[in-house]
């Protein structure tokens, strides 16, 4: 009697936890989880219905069902030596052939493995037969086994709840961590190169920026680098960068606009995007500079390339200032390379000519009628070379001493005959003490000099007198070289008088 007041109490608590549990499940419903009696296999029924048993199996209570499987439980416990086959069979008890040493099957003759175990007299805990697993299933209440069934239901529920909530957590941080990416300025560096710019000083890159944000939502701005390429920023997205203007330098330095475009794709903050984008901006001559371009650069100084309107003023007027004192400065060397060039023009009645660059400022001319000499600057006496015109179809004969070193022909009837000393050779001779019909004597800074003028400073003297010429008096290799070097600069540039 005692044995059965347990047992029912233990069934109470039983239900009552399982019913617990529903609760906390928000009310879940019975009839979405209830136990399906069609699933017992028909063939059992007449074997329960033969079971001794007065009262309808639907008419018992929880408690007292409760109570019969114990009492069942209790007295299997008393009798370990029945004779029924579906009590527990201890392992002392089986034959010898059922013994757990076994051949393993499948090893044909290979020795056997001795898994016996040795439990001594300890018997082993009672186990179920599965007609007994079906009675006590039978005898169970549908709405205990309801109460089981959904309170299983109910822990993997909670489990596969909190599951799919940390992995749902995770998710919606993961978009919230790119959404936010997408909304935040990124820093990206570019390439440039501009000699001689210093930002700290003059003024910034203007970088014109096209194109559409990862918002979907379009670009146009200008915005500023320093010579290093670093200053942009922007959010996500696509875009076309190219150079608005020039930025002007300390000094007033203009530099050429590249007119290239580079497209680029800003992923990540810090990015360099050097290797995809790369402008060069090369300093023109100053005096090409053009005011549009200063305008130009002095704009984007003020809007935001220098660090404030009168900072962007100021280079303004150094841009200015420099391109004008570049243009002034050529325009006197011009000026003076006409005066020049004026000085070195020379006329005849019958011809015309220039007087060599290399040669102005060191010679002199004089002249009498159609003839020119030109000679050694404040030494009359040491001409270089004389200018005589002869008639087509007469002949011309040098002064003693002299050599015959081209001819242009005018086109008017006359030929124009260049003669004189040929100094690579006259000269080293006579520092020789050779003096082989020298014209006269010459100090050696007036010998070094009359040799660079008409050799046009090709070689020195010292090459003439000991590689040229040498102390053989070799005139042939010596008188090539002035008449080349004459045929070269003097006679291209005779030319009849009109």
């Amino acid at each position: 009697m005692k044995d059965e007041t347990t047992g029912q109490e233990d069934a109470v608590q039983d239900a009552e936890a399982c019913a617990e549990a529903l609760e906390s499940l928000d009310r879940i419903s019975l009839d979405d989880v209830a136990f399906d009696d069609s699933s017992v296999d028909v063939q059992d029924e007449p074997e329960i219905e033969a079971q001794p048993d007065d009262q309808d199996t639907g008419d018992v209570e929880p408690a007292e069902d409760e109570a019969d499987h114990e009492d069942t439980e209790s007295e299997a416990d008393d009798q370990p030596g029945s004779d029924t086959s579906e009590e527990t069979v201890l392992l002392d008890s089986l034959p010898a052939e059922d013994s757990l040493t076994r051949e393993l099957p499948g090893l044909g003759s290979a020795p056997a493995v001795d898994e016996t175990i040795a439990m001594g007299d300890i018997p082993l805990p009672s186990v179920p037969s599965a007609r007994e697993a079906e009675v006590r299933h039978r005898k169970m209440s549908p709405k205990r086994r309801n109460l089981m069934v959904a309170g299983v239901v109910a822990v993997a529920l909670v489990a596969g709840g909190t599951g799919y909530a940390a992995w749902n957590g995770y998710q919606q941080e993961q978009a919230a961590t790119v959404a936010a990416n997408a909304h935040t300025m990124m820093s990206v560096q570019i390439g440039v190169h501009a000699a001689g710019l210093d930002c700290s000083t003059g003024s910034k890159i203007p970088v014109q920026v096209s194109g559409q944000d990862s918002d979907g939502s379009s670009v146009s701005e200008t915005l500023y680098v320093d010579e290093h390429g670093r200053g942009i920023k922007l959010l996500p997205g696509d875009y076309t960068l190219s150079i608005a203007a020039s930025p002007i330098a300390a000094d007033g330095t203009i530099y050429t606009v590249p007119t290239t475009k580079t497209q680029v794709t800003v992923k990540s903050d810090g990015q360099d995007l050097s290797a995809q984008a790369t402008f060069k901006l090369k300093a023109p001559s100053a005096d090409a500079v053009t005011d549009d371009q200063i305008d130009a650069a002095a704009k984007y100084a003020e809007e935001g390339g220098a660090s404030s309107a009168a900072t962007a003023k100021v280079l303004q007027q150094a841009a200015t200032a420099r391109r004008d004192a570049a243009v002034n400065a050529v325009s006197a060397q011009k000026a003076q390379a006409a005066r020049d060039a004026d000085a070195r023009h020379k006329a005849t009645d019958l011809y015309q000519l220039d007087i060599p660059v290399e040669w102005y400022g060191k010679v002199e001319t004089w002249q009498n009628g159609s003839t020119l000499c030109i000679y050694l600057a404040g030494d009359s006496n040491t001409p270089i070379v004389t200018l005589v015109a002869v008639r087509e179809g007469e002949s011309f004969t040098p002064d003693e001493g002299d050599t015959v070193l081209g001819a242009a022909n005018l086109g008017n009837g006359y030929t124009v005959y260049a003669s004189g000393p040929v100094y690579p050779y006259v000269v080293p001779q006579t520092i020789n003490g050779r003096t082989q019909n020298p014209v006269s004597t010459y100090p050696m800074d007036t010998a070094i000099e009359l040799v660079e003028l008409t050799t046009g400073n090709r070689y020195t003297y010292s090459q003439i007198k000991n590689d040229l010429v040498g102390k053989d008096g070799n005139a042939d290799a010596a008188t090539k070289l002035e008449t080349d070097y004459l045929a070269q600069i003097l006679l291209p540039s005779i030319k009849a008088q009109d």
